[in-house]
């Protein structure tokens, strides 16, 4: 992987990783259609994810020191002695931080049981591109007959769970992290808005946790024949973070007024095209990556 690859890389994940479109999608998409390219892989696309989650800590900072707070205070105790107390029933903040630890608990699972399947099979483009139009669909649906009238205060054990395990079919490229916890979100008639915001916080632990750990078991492999660089990951990582954060901005402002229609839209079309890539040879459909 050269530098500029890197930055075109750093650019797409910026773009896509908070939109309901699949960041790891796209960069299995674009990666190949790079002159010389190829997949970048299951471990580049976790890892550039710390960028976009970066971006997620600086944005939400405010949001995230409140809930770690609440949640010290009634787990030490202050709000109340008992279970209920100290599990947040006083404070939501204290909640949520609850509801996102469970509602981790799906991708933790799920991501080691599928490892291997996530660095090779699901990455086949005709599973990508069947995911993007299906999940399209359902976006679409869910968006249209989704009620829209609870809040992230509503939030509960059992939705937490669902939200969890909408975000752990993201694990196949296609399905889109922000698109299946959205999704999930309107179905259980969410807000846009607070889907969304769930969607945000709910990812930290996961995609933090799996790119941290990525980085750690293939630090040795980077730079072996097939494999991208430290250097260029730390390019695309960081292009990743800077854009991811103005998306971030845009995004939110996005989803209070307008449909996710053009989403829907944007996931056919390219599932179209990505069909069509492989069949005129512009794609080669098994993922050739090596990490």
């Amino acid at each position: 992987m050269t530098w500029w690859e890197a930055v075109v890389l750093g650019l797409v994940q910026g773009l896509t990783e908070f939109l309901p479109v699949s960041s790891s999608a796209h960069l299995r998409i674009v990666g190949e259609l790079l002159p010389g390219g190829g997949d970048p892989g299951a471990a580049f696309t976790a890892i550039t994810q710390i960028g976009t989650e970066s971006a997620v800590l600086l944005y939400f900072r405010r949001d995230i020191a409140r809930i770690c707070v609440a949640w010290w205070r009634a787990l030490t105790g202050k709000d109340g002695t008992g279970w209920r107390a100290r599990m947040g029933a006083a404070d939501p903040d204290a909640r949520m931080a609850w509801w996102i630890a469970l509602g981790s608990v799906p991708i933790v699972v799920l991501g080691l049981a599928f490892e291997d399947s996530i660095k090779g099979p699901f990455r086949n483009l005709y599973l990508v591109a069947a995911t993007l139009a299906v999940f399209a669909v359902v976006l679409g649906w869910a968006d249209k007959v989704g009620a829209k009238v609870r809040s992230l205060d509503q939030l509960t054990g059992r939705h937490a769970i669902l939200f969890g395990l909408a975000q752990a079919m993201a694990l196949i490229p296609g399905v889109s992290r922000s698109g299946g916890t959205i999704t999930a979100g309107l179905l259980m008639g969410y807000t846009r808005e607070a889907a969304a915001r769930y969607s945000f916080l709910l990812a930290i632990p996961a995609v933090l946790g799996s790119g941290l750990q990525q980085l750690v078991t293939s630090v040795d492999d980077f730079g072996d024949p097939g494999t991208p660089g430290l250097g260029v990951i730390a390019l695309a990582t960081l292009i990743a973070f800077a854009v991811g954060y103005l998306v971030i901005i845009g995004f939110l402002k996005i989803v209070s007024t307008y449909s996710y229609q053009p989403f829907v839209v944007y996931r056919i079309a390219l599932a179209v095209v990505v069909v069509l890539l492989i069949w005129v040879g512009a794609l080669e459909p098994v993922s050739d990556a090596v990490v």
